[in-house]
């Protein structure tokens, strides 16, 4: 289950199929510093440790975890 990280983008492979990407978009925040966008979150932008925990969520929840796991729950926890 690697999640792969580049200096513009990150993606998460579980099972040998990529469930989640993030990218980063340089127009995509007002202040100018740009953002990243994490596919099954597309309507929030965030910095690049958000995005790694955003996808560190991701893998948790797709090897089985439930949503209301202490983990996850730490985790989206963080990303509020």
């Amino acid at each position: 289950m690697p999640l792969r990280i580049d200096d513009d983008i990150m993606s998460l492979e579980v099972g040998g199929e990529i469930v989640a990407t993030a990218r980063f978009s340089e127009h995509a925040a007002a202040d100018g510093r740009g953002a990243w966008i994490v596919s099954d979150r597309p309507s929030r932008l965030f910095n690049r440790n958000q995005a790694i925990t955003a996808l560190t969520v991701t893998e948790l929840l797709e090897i089985g975890h439930s949503s209301d796991h202490p983990l996850v729950l730490a985790f989206e926890d963080e990303l509020q």
